[in-house]
């Protein structure tokens, strides 16, 4: 990719100094777009959760922000990080420093990429053709889900490296026809999400008044109502330019829309699956395989068996088993049981520090999921962007921090596990 068109949208290796400290190489050159207006005070990716909150309506937020029951497993996911410590290595020329990645045969430019959402095109205007397009100027991946409201095929003509996130149906004709349309699409990497056997107890749904289709109420357009921003600019805009958004890649053909009172969402015989499915679609889908939703290391070893190029571990962001632990807490030994094949992970990601702990302890690659959507939601394509070059910036300042030159060149013997009872701050 040209300098020139990186530049368009900041990648990281040109990221404006964000703070002192930042380290931007010293041969990169200004971009030439600035941060997008509404995010000059976001600094963290934390912060775009709270600009979110303000922006989003009621169901909206909650349905992003939220997890599964008590919310054990969405605390453990940010928890788990505070329990790792680097050990820093000194004087060692750290001038030279890139974050760029190798991930399957190709470079990426950051070690991280956007994690599929669902209903992306509910929560930022044309949702996944935003996450689309920053993740090909930034040359970083995105996967996109099958629970979104705009057409793969659409999608895919905005960013050709996208990877693409199925929900399996459970039933083999289905299955079938659906990886029969992404591989006519021109997918290279199919991402099969396999910790969804029955519906979670998102009981903050009820609660926020969010459901899938969303059922017309007062309650629903007071909602609407005081978020006139988000009302006007993703609602109405959408309504009026695409039209009602609709479920389109969960089967091969169209699905349920995102709003009636009457219609009721298929969400197929899940609980069905099994290795053997995985197997047939193996057989049928000649691209990349990439298995998402695993914890256990016995399971990472039958992805392998099943002819599986690489596995995320994930828990969903705690949306599905609360009590289910942190992908990092079972990732050395999931590395060990790969057998060579890439492992990567998703959940509680949100500083450059929480990258890089991962690598260490053995991740190939890690995915960001809540707040690129925020992001999108509050400047779109540039607003995507802008929180990229965010956790970039901070993964090349840690890197030097550390002492070592890229990704890659942090090892397990650069981290430590605090003790329990020693994890107080000061």
């Amino acid at each position: 990719m040209s300098d020139a068109k990186r530049q368009d949208i900041g990648a990281p290796d040109v990221a404006m100094e964000l703070t002192e400290g930042n380290a931007t190489p010293a041969s990169a050159k200004p971009p030439v777009r600035q941060v997008p207006r509404r995010m000059r005070h976001i600094l963290s990716l934390d912060d775009l959760e709270k600009a979110a909150r303000r922006h989003l309506p009621r169901p909206i937020y909650g349905y992003v922000a939220g997890a599964a029951e008590d919310s054990l497993t969405r605390t453990d996911n940010r928890q788990v990080f505070a329990e790792y410590r680097f050990v820093t290595r000194v004087l060692r020329n750290v001038s030279g420093r890139s974050q760029a990645t190798e991930l399957f045969g190709h470079t990426y430019a950051m070690p991280f990429g956007i994690a599929p959402m669902g209903i992306s095109a509910l929560i930022a205007y044309r949702g996944d053709l935003q996450l689309a397009r920053a993740a090909r100027q930034l040359d970083i991946p995105m996967i996109m889900s099958g629970s979104s409201l705009i057409r793969l095929e659409e999608v895919f003509d905005a960013n050709p490296g996208m990877w693409f996130q199925a929900y399996l149906p459970g039933e083999p004709d289905r299955i079938a026809a659906l990886v029969d349309r992404v591989a006519r699409a021109g997918v290279g990497t199919l991402v099969l999400t396999v910790d969804t056997a029955v519906l979670a107890n998102r009981e903050n749904n009820i609660r926020s008044g969010f459901s899938t289709p969303l059922r017309p109420s007062l309650r629903l357009a007071w909602d609407g109502m005081v978020r006139p921003d988000w009302t006007m600019n993703t609602f109405l805009r959408t309504l009026w330019r695409p039209g009602m958004p609709h479920f389109e890649n969960s089967y091969a053909t169209r699905g349920a829309p995102i709003m009636s009172g009457a219609v009721m969402r298929d969400f197929g015989r899940k609980d069905h699956l099994d290795w053997g499915h995985v197997g047939q679609i193996r057989r049928q889908w000649k691209g990349r395989l990439v298995i998402k939703g695993i914890l256990h290391p016995r399971d990472v070893l039958l992805a392998r068996e099943a002819g599986a190029d690489g596995v995320i571990l994930s828990n969903h962001g705690g949306r599905q088993l609360d009590g289910a632990v942190s992908p990092m807490r079972t990732l050395p030994a999931a590395v060990e049981a790969a057998g060579g094949i890439p492992v990567m992970m998703d959940c509680g990601i949100r500083r450059g520090a929480d990258v890089l702990k991962a690598m260490a302890l053995g991740a190939a690659f890690v995915f960001v999921g809540r707040p690129f959507i925020y992001a999108a939601a509050l400047a779109g394509a540039e607003g995507v962007a802008h929180a990229a070059n965010l956790l970039g910036a901070e993964v090349m300042r840690d890197l030097g921090l550390l002492g070592v030159s890229s990704p890659s060149g942090i090892g397990e013997d650069q981290v430590v596990r605090l003790q329990a009872g020693s994890m107080r701050s000061g």
